[in-house]
């Protein structure tokens, strides 16, 4: 007899890498972890970790657990963790996120808001119960 094994609810520790000189238009989500070495535009959402490198370009908004930033990204940034802009950071949009680390060098422009993060990605408002 021959047996199977379930990863279905099981969080992938894998990595998605976006190369330099790839181009997307679209968004993008993901289980694991992205990394973005080439150009999005568009929404990218993970629900891991989320790491725009020195050569990365994102126009669009990003939602992730964590997420590193070490290129440009023009869009809403939600991270529920942490967010960190990297030395070569450029980021210009708003930002809500639990921990904000700013290395020297990186350049922000637009709002903050640190506590609970917000879901960029959701549709859904939380469930309220009313009576009719």
């Amino acid at each position: 007899m021959l047996k199977s094994s379930s990863t279905e609810g099981v969080r992938s520790e894998e990595t998605t890498i976006i190369s330099r000189g790839v181009k997307i238009e679209g968004k993008i989500t993901s289980d694991g972890n992205i990394r973005v070495d080439g150009e999005i535009k568009g929404d990218l959402i993970s629900q891991n970790n989320v790491t725009v490198g020195e050569n990365g370009h994102v126009n669009g908004q990003i939602n992730a657990n964590v997420i590193t930033i070490g290129g440009k990204v023009v869009g809403t940034v939600s991270a529920k963790e942490k967010l960190a802009l990297e030395s070569k950071a450029n980021l210009k949009g708003d930002v809500f996120t639990k921990i904000l680390v700013v290395e020297a060098g990186a350049i922000f422009e637009g709002n903050s808001k640190m506590g609970e993060s917000r879901n960029v990605s959701s549709s859904k408002e939380p469930t309220k119960t009313s009576t009719p």
